[in-house]
């Protein structure tokens, strides 16, 4: 069971003002949500935010002010915690909005001796997307996204491995995909972390088939149609190279950890 860190919610609820408790509190087994039809690791966990959650991120995030936005040509995103870079990340403060389900998700024990340090939030309109990547040596190789306003589907691919690999399309490595609705949250960690390839199509509408795995929760029939709206992610991860940046007396001095 998930031990809940009460100093935490004490601080949250003075911050902002309201009953911060019950979304910092996770309160359940993580192995009931493991997504068994792929292979290790995923969990899918709907509902991990309520409506008023998703309102309280959404909020916070589009005060956000506009040089924090980065335009992308098929996304627009900002970064919280600083920028990942081989060098090491330079910290930056993280707003406590932000920190509030940074500590809800290190609940979950799965940064192990590690806590989550950075944020990428997404924004996706409709028919837009991200191409096929994985997220490389930069972070510790688990990624935990709570999904916003609309739905989302993620697709897996194989990864190039052999020389006969790469002769084969993208579509040919595709493997399977996941449904991520509003509110929910995804981890990804093992071998569908370091084996398998993650995007996202550019597409306006998702017709639900056999390949698209969907929590028994959700009751969503084979061929629906779902329309795809603004989508916001957040996505949050622990860089562990980091660096410390002091000014003092007009030099600046690196500590690296």
């Amino acid at each position: 069971m998930i031990i809940l860190n009460r100093p935490i919610i004490a601080r949250v609820r003075i911050v902002f003002g309201i009953n911060m408790s019950a979304a910092i509190n996770v309160g359940f087994e993580l192995n009931q949500f493991q997504v068994t039809e792929l292979p290790a690791t995923v969990y899918y966990i709907p509902d991990f935010i309520d409506r008023e959650e998703e309102q309280f991120l959404l909020d916070h995030v589009y005060r956000a002010p506009k040089p924090k936005w980065t335009q992308l040509s098929r996304r627009r995103l900002q970064n919280w915690g600083g920028l990942p870079h081989p060098k090491g990340m330079a910290q930056e403060i993280i707003p406590k909005w932000l920190e509030i389900y940074m500590e809800k998700i290190n609940q979950l024990g799965i940064f192990n001796d590690k806590r989550p340090n950075h944020v990428l939030v997404n924004e996706y309109l409709s028919g837009q997307g991200i191409m096929p990547h994985t997220d490389g040596p930069l972070f510790t190789p688990v990624i935990t996204t709570i999904n916003l306003e609309s739905h989302g589907i993620l697709d897996f691919y194989h990864q190039v491995e052999t020389n006969e690999d790469e002769a084969l399309v993208l579509t040919e490595r595709y493997f399977k995909s996941i449904l991520l609705m509003p509110r929910s949250l995804l981890i990804v960690q093992d071998d569908m972390y370091h084996k398998y390839l993650h995007g996202i199509r550019e597409i306006t509408e998702d017709e639900i088939g056999e390949n698209i795995i969907t929590h028994k929760n959700q009751q969503i029939k084979l061929g629906t149609n779902l329309k795809r709206g603004k989508r916001v992610s957040l996505t949050i991860r622990n860089v562990p190279k980091t660096l410390n940046l002091h000014l003092k007396m007009g030099k600046l001095f690196k500590k690296v950890n």
